[in-house]
């Protein structure tokens, strides 16, 4: 007959499988009443928002393509030994998405701030 095998388990182990999957209740935000007027309107918001900076993000990436097409020099224009329109798509891209991402997180974090200004003259409002 074999031995009895032991389980050996760090206290650490033992203290988060005692604990189990309950969220820590200290963590969690206290609800506040919901306007859901308000809710729906910085949702519209928002969602034109996103679609102004999707527009945007298309109208650079498919313009850079459709430039490179439409002038076939920019690829024959070398700079170091590579091509311009590599250059372009390489360098001058990733300062202009970051530019995009930050102006489109500003102007979602404005209209959150509207509304909660809004909101906030509602609730003095007898």
């Amino acid at each position: 007959m074999s031995p009895r095998r032991e389980k050996l388990t760090s206290p650490q182990t033992r203290i988060a499988l005692a604990r189990g999957n309950r969220p820590a209740q200290h963590l969690l935000p206290i609800p506040e009443p919901v306007d859901t007027e308000a809710a729906r309107r910085l949702f519209r918001i928002q969602r034109r928002a996103a679609v102004r900076t999707v527009s945007l993000l298309s109208l650079l990436l498919f313009g850079m393509s459709g430039s490179f097409a439409l002038w076939p020099v920019l690829t024959q224009v070398r700079l170091g030994g590579v091509p311009l329109s590599w250059l372009l798509l390489v360098v001058a891209v990733y300062p202009l998405l970051f530019l995009l991402a930050l102006w489109h997180v500003r102007t979602a974090e404005r209209a959150e701030e509207c509304a909660e200004v809004g909101r906030g003259k509602d609730d003095t409002t007898p």
